[in-house]
């Protein structure tokens, strides 16, 4: 398995993961967050590839305060092998080499699993309430 920085040719592959996935919302375009992640900082928008095949993804971003982490996925048939944890490691490295103090990240309510995951790899949850404002609309 090998990690490197998401490539124009892993588009269709990504979505297809994200839709798997469970992380594409009828308000979020997929394929516009990809461009928008390409336009800054794209050596932070990775995927893990076996064999020539996308099993995995995560997009992390750092503003100067916080790093953030989104897009965290790893298809069905690769979990509980590594690779979500390979993943979170080599973006918070990445963030790390930025000065980046402290990751945050969303997960739904309801999914259980990633809460989980996060939990295991020493993600703590924070009391806070996340908000939000859409400044465009996909």
């Amino acid at each position: 398995m090998e990690i490197r920085p998401f490539e124009s040719p892993d588009e269709n592959s990504v979505v297809d993961l994200w839709h798997r996935c469970g992380l594409v919302r009828s308000w979020n375009d997929p394929r516009q967050d990809i461009a928008r992640k390409r336009s800054v900082q794209p050596d932070l928008f990775l995927v893990a590839v076996e064999e020539d095949r996308v099993v995995g993804t995560v997009m992390a971003g750092y503003e100067g305060h916080r790093g953030w982490v989104n897009y965290l996925a790893v298809d069905a048939d690769h979990r509980r092998t590594g690779i979500g944890r390979a993943l979170m490691d080599e973006a918070q490295e990445r963030l790390g080499r930025l000065g980046c103090p402290k990751v945050n990240l969303q997960v739904r309510s309801d999914n259980g699993d990633a809460l989980a995951f996060y939990d295991r790899i020493g993600f703590a949850r924070d009391d806070v309430v996340s908000l939000g404002k859409r400044l465009e609309r996909d």
